[in-house]
């Protein structure tokens, strides 16, 4: 693909030893098509973020997690998304609502679905103190869209607990 690319002009190819090395040629009228492609993962991860800002009842936390944080998704993935609310509170209605909403804009801005994940913050603590499968999953791929950073939110979480 980048060797047709490249006779193209869009990308240019510089021999380097065995290897050879693509460039975007930053001048070609294409070019600017091509950052925009390259851009939509950040693109979707932003409006998902905007979008939780508006919120009436905001959760605490949010990070996309899986082949979306990881970027190895295609079109049948689904765009994972950790939800994680107050200490006990019984989803309101307007909570669900929100995340239903949130679940047809992704949906509309990606033509992937949303498969939220959602948690009051006991429910995540008893997840982590489990060792759930999913654990790994959201400490290896979690790209923060709401909220502190989840690694440090997380962190937070144990040692607010263990403080107790």
């Amino acid at each position: 693909m980048l060797r047709r690319l490249a006779t193209t002009g869009l990308v240019s190819a510089t021999e380097v030893g065995a290897a050879v090395q693509y460039t975007l040629n930053r001048d070609h009228l294409a070019a600017h098509a091509v950052m925009e492609l390259v851009s939509l993962r950040q693109r979707l991860f932003d409006s998902i973020s905007a979008a939780i800002a508006t919120w009436q009842v905001k959760p605490d936390h949010a990070s996309v997690f899986g082949s979306a944080a990881r970027g190895d998704g295609d079109v049948d993935s689904d765009i994972d998304l950790l939800i994680i609310h107050g200490f006990g509170e019984d989803p309101t209605q307007e909570r669900l609502d929100q995340v239903d909403d949130l679940a047809d804009q992704v949906y509309r801005w990606s033509g992937n679905h949303l498969q939220a994940y959602t948690l009051d913050r006991p429910g995540f603590l008893q997840h982590i103190r489990a060792d759930e499968p999913i654990v790994k999953d959201w400490r290896r791929d979690a790209v923060t869209v709401y909220g502190a950073d989840f690694r440090t939110f997380m962190n937070a979480l144990v040692r607010d607990e263990a403080g107790q």
